[in-house]
């Protein structure tokens, strides 16, 4: 039975338990689809980081728009924004920083700003999402990217584009390191994955608290084990493509490749993890990988819904020995197909085994 005093100390323990605060600032140049993507993650659900519902995990106070309840006016006693002031001021510790949006360019330009989060408290006038960026990162013990906009420029950043919108590594540099020596973390997609979000942020907050190691990323700083694989590797439909089987209209269950998907070189692993519940995601539901976890992103991948440059030489030659290959294992088919020849039909025994009783 616990004592009064074992739970009075119990109290002031977890009152003593340092909180990581995760700020998060959608106010990039973006469509919010991130955030709306995170609120269908399962594994974890963005309920069971809140409220510490994981072994392990730290107190966690979240500072999402999406969620806060904290919504007042500037000065009211539940302003939303105060929280990011506290972080300027130094005084959160430790701290995790979320970008969502595509960071532009505010030196391009002779007024006005592109984008911005707030007010400056000294001026009164909107405080750009990159002075944002230019304040906070350095305080922060690790800053992570959330979608394609965040991580390496996306839509905004298309040729032609007027705003010079990047991503948050080519604006802090892709050496860049926290303070606590973490790299920028990357999760693209457009919208990001949910789970895939979720699950890195749930690292990142393991490792905070001493309990994971170095969080591995690839050389685009994404997640190896979320990216280490191509669409194609987890694709349902891949098995048409090793045997030449392609469709040209949607609709029809053999490989996209000749309508336009780029799955056998875009690193995702959304066929093999599904969207929501292991369910979805796009060539397991009929439509084509546009390559949006890519660096590359939309430029290097359009027109959308025309053959790949490269697809045309390796589908022909598939097609090729998809043919050769099909008739074999016809053949192989219909022999397998078949009961042995000792399963009659009736009740004789042709197995070779000799019976004692005859």
């Amino acid at each position: 039975m616990t004592t009064p005093t074992e739970s009075t100390a119990a109290t002031e323990q977890m009152r003593d338990e340092p909180v990581v605060h995760i700020l998060w600032i959608n106010a990039g140049l973006s469509c919010d689809g991130d955030s709306v993507s995170l609120t269908a993650a399962t594994q974890p659900s963005i309920e069971e980081i809140v409220l510490g519902a994981l072994p392990g995990l730290p107190k966690i106070q979240v500072h999402w728009p999406l969620i806060d309840f904290e919504c007042g006016p500037m000065g009211g006693a539940d302003t939303f924004i105060e929280w990011f002031y506290k972080a300027d001021r130094g005084e959160l510790e430790p701290f995790v920083l979320v970008i969502e949006g595509s960071i532009p360019n505010e030196s391009i330009k002779q007024e006005g700003y592109w984008c911005g989060f707030g007010n400056n408290p000294e001026t009164g006038q909107p405080m750009t999402t990159s002075e944002w960026l230019d304040r906070l990162a350095p305080k922060a013990t690790a800053v992570l990217a959330a979608g394609t906009c965040a991580t390496y420029g996306g839509i905004h950043a298309m040729s032609g584009n007027p705003t010079g919108a990047m991503g948050v590594a080519d604006y802090l540099g892709w050496d860049w390191k926290s303070k606590a020596g973490l790299p920028i973390v990357n999760v693209p997609g457009c919208p990001v994955h949910p789970d895939n979000l979720s699950e890195t942020i749930l690292y990142l907050l393991y490792q905070v608290a001493g309990q994971a190691p170095m969080i591995p990323l690839d050389e685009a700083l994404r997640p190896q084990w979320l990216f280490g694989m191509t669409v194609h590797e987890g694709c349902d439909r891949a098995g048409y493509y090793e045997q030449g089987q392609f469709t040209m209209e949607y609709g029809r269950p053999e490989c996209l490749v000749k309508i336009g998907c780029w799955g056998p070189v875009v690193r995702c692993n959304v066929p093999k993890r599904g969207w929501i519940n292991g369910i979805g995601g796009c060539p397991n539901v009929g439509g084509i990988c546009i390559a949006c976890t890519m660096p590359g992103f939309p430029d290097k991948f359009m027109p959308f819904m025309d053959e790949p440059p490269g697809a045309t030489v390796s589908s022909t030659i598939s097609g090729a020995y998809g043919t050769v290959i099909r008739g074999l294992r016809h053949i192989t088919q219909r022999t397998v197909d078949k009961e042995p020849k000792w399963r009659q039909r009736s009740r004789s025994l042709l197995t070779g085994y000799k019976a004692p009783w005859r």
